[in-house]
């Protein structure tokens, strides 16, 4: 049977030989490249929640409500077991600072499976681009959405009787960019595996409330039974809520044991954990959820 064959430009050629000479263009891999595409990441979560302002309204209502209302409803009574120059929430303002980027960071993954349900996740893992720099820049992109409701409650210092000190809210930012880091990573790294909108928001719900009610938001973390104690220090976020306390505590004019009872450190057994080992735990914890997750959009989808 005779060899079909091709007229083109550069003569007759086998079809063979026309398609070994077919090349795609491709990007090349590379840091640059892979920083940009995290870039364009985080840019389209900030510009989505920029355009979605019911969600930015709807997520610091909680935040409000424990402050404000359960804040000063609760202080008649819980002002029995306080100082008289300590108000109840001076005491909650850490743990509701730390609520308003629990919500936040977590229902910001949640945007990974609206978008597989919808086709468009599917889009970004086909693009010529590292997975990891996708599930980076997403991770980036929450943390920093979640921060910015952070600086509302920053704001509102005021009226939980703590004072607008640079040095502190610089420390509380700090802080607040971690917590809200490592929730992120670990919202995404759920979402890697769910396929479902409300399955991801059954789950939050069964998690997020027990992480924060865990943490020591509303109570301190010396006296308590050895199981609820137990619990609290194998609570990511009580090694965030401990330190912001104890910032915000250490910038009070308050005497030394006010200080221990109400802002106690965190502590295995009898030993106090030092603030940089508890960031440093919490830090390490959102690095492993998200390397978990870079592993798990990185399988074929």
């Amino acid at each position: 049977m005779a060899t079909q064959v091709t007229q083109s430009p550069l003569g007759t050629a086998t079809e063979a030989e026309l398609v070994s000479e077919i090349r795609v263009a491709l990007p090349e891999h590379g840091l640059r490249h892979d920083v940009r595409a995290a870039s364009i990441v985080w840019q389209r979560e900030l510009i989505r929640f920029r355009g979605d302002r019911l969600r930015a309204i709807t997520s610091l209502v909680q935040p409000f409500l424990f402050l404000f209302v359960i804040g000063t409803g609760l202080s008649t009574l819980a002002n029995h077991g306080l100082p008289s120059d300590v108000n109840f929430k001076t005491f909650i303002y850490p743990g509701v600072l730390a609520m308003s980027v629990l919500f936040t960071a977590i229902f910001s993954a949640g945007s990974i499976v609206w978008d597989r349900e919808f086709g468009f996740l599917r889009e970004m893992l086909v693009a010529p681009v590292n997975r990891g720099s996708l599930v980076v820049g997403k991770c980036l992109g929450g943390a920093t959405i979640a921060t910015f409701q952070g600086f509302v409650f920053l704001a509102l210092a005021g009226f939980a009787h703590v004072p607008y000190n640079a040095v502190l809210f610089l420390t509380l930012i700090g802080e607040l960019l971690l917590l809200a880091f490592t929730l992120t990573a670990f919202g995404v790294m759920m979402a890697a595996r769910i396929k479902t909108f409300q399955a991801f928001m059954a789950l939050t719900q069964i998690l997020v409330l027990p992480l924060f009610f865990l943490s020591g938001a509303l109570y301190p973390l010396n006296g308590l039974p050895s199981w609820l104690s137990v619990l609290t220090r194998i609570d990511p976020l009580t090694y965030v809520v401990g330190p912001m306390r104890e910032a915000v505590f250490s910038h009070l004019d308050l005497p030394d044991h006010v200080v221990e009872k109400l802002a106690p450190a965190v502590t295995w057994g009898s030993w106090p954990v030092p603030v940089g080992l508890s960031l440093g735990i919490v830090a390490a914890m959102g690095l492993t959820m998200m390397g978990v997750a870079i592993a798990e959009f990185s399988k074929t989808e």
